[in-house]
């Protein structure tokens, strides 16, 4: 599939996890969104909540996964996409390929602490078990420019 065509079908899902990744920015949370769709329907949605819940595990990938998981009553997503608009850490591209998530689409390419694209590749590893198809670069100006907005802020 072309970047064309990938973004044109990510077109209204990557939307909503940017919507989530607002949400996050003004909760004074780093902006990342999350949905989890399964037969072209949103049945997770979650944003970055470390600050407000105290747990540096409560990145958007995980919170959706967990509520993916509630909803359709299964530890495994294999009929699931992510939507993600920030290339996922190793701990949530570990959790992405537990969970057996089918395709994982991506906003912002991350060089310092993505584990997809960068960092250890999570997928590319001997151990890994399953690797979703991954398409990044979705919305990526779009992603980019929530976090480096969020950051200006901060300095």
């Amino acid at each position: 599939m072309t970047q064309d065509k990938q973004a044109a079908a990510a077109g209204p899902h990557m939307a909503a996890a940017l919507k989530e990744a607002e949400d996050a920015r003004s909760a004074g949370e780093v902006p990342v969104g999350a949905v989890i769709v399964r037969g072209g329907k949103i049945v997770a949605r979650a944003h970055n909540r470390v600050e407000r819940d105290n747990d540096p595990t409560a990145h958007a990938e995980m919170l959706a996964i967990r509520e993916a998981c509630g909803v359709t009553g299964a530890a495994r997503l294999p009929d699931c996409d992510l939507y993600v608009t920030l290339e996922p850490c190793p701990m949530c591209a570990q959790a992405i390929s537990f969970a057996r998530i089918r395709n994982l689409y991506f906003g912002a390419f991350d060089p310092k602490g993505g584990g997809v694209d960068h960092g250890p590749r999570i997928f590319q590893q001997p151990g890994c078990r399953h690797a979703p198809e991954v398409y990044g670069g979705i919305a990526e100006r779009e992603a980019a420019a929530l976090l480096k907005d969020f950051f200006a802020e901060r300095r």
